[in-house]
């Protein structure tokens, strides 16, 4: 449904990867024609947030952020922009209050240290069962957006960083758990996309049945 969308589009530009779109249907469908307030961070040239719209349907409240005060025109029924910085705690944090947001879609400067920023911030405001997806993360490995192969630093090496947080129960001791670990049920790395899906935790149980063993 959502590639038809972008393939159809006749409105405003839109600029996605192609597979990114199966990576959107795996974890965007459940909220088709839910109630929903949807972030894309990046509003570029504000087809993306048409699409999200129509994907989403008549419940949902899709919310835009840019630094580019142009970004403003593309509002229309059920879209609002709002014009900031997103490495910006205090502006990232009035948009919060107005629209407490379910999902999260980065796709905004690239920069690594914007991207932590703006996760270190937005994660836990995310409710139980929230979804942080992270897109364009080739810019990780591009000296140009402070990124580079292993270099630390890069969203990239902070998330392999991560994964030992969401197993720090596994450790015997080793590193405490977290809020990240009490809260994140899975980390999904795909080619430039890492997708964060939040769920309470749930305690391991190491479960026998039949014969022998």
């Amino acid at each position: 449904m959502l590639w038809q969308l972008f393939l159809n589009n006749k409105g405003n530009a839109i600029h996605k990867y192609a597979h990114y779109f199966p990576i959107y249907e795996k974890y965007f469908s459940r909220y088709i024609n839910q109630p929903l307030i949807f972030w894309e961070i990046g509003v570029a040239f504000g087809g993306s947030l048409q699409m999200w719209k129509q994907y989403f349907g008549p419940h949902a409240i899709i919310v835009g952020i840019d630094i580019i005060e142009e970004c403003k025109m593309f509002e229309e029924h059920n879209i609002h922009v709002r014009i900031g910085c997103q490495s910006d705690h205090a502006f990232l944090e009035n948009i919060a209050a107005e629209f407490p947001p379910d999902i999260v879609l980065d796709d905004g400067s690239h920069v690594m240290s914007d991207i932590k920023s703006t996760f270190s911030f937005l994660y836990n405001k995310l409710p139980k069962n929230g979804i942080y997806v992270v897109e364009d993360l080739h810019t990780a490995y591009w000296e140009s957006h402070e990124g580079g192969l292993r270099r630390n630093g890069t969203f990239i090496e902070y998330c392999k960083d991560l994964v030992d947080e969401l197993n720090a129960y596994n450790t015997r001791g080793a590193m405490e758990p977290t809020e990240f670990t009490k809260s994140t049920s899975s980390i999904c790395f795909y080619d430039s996309v890492v997708v964060f899906e939040k769920c309470p935790h749930v305690p391991c149980l190491n479960l026998h049945t039949g014969h022998g063993g």
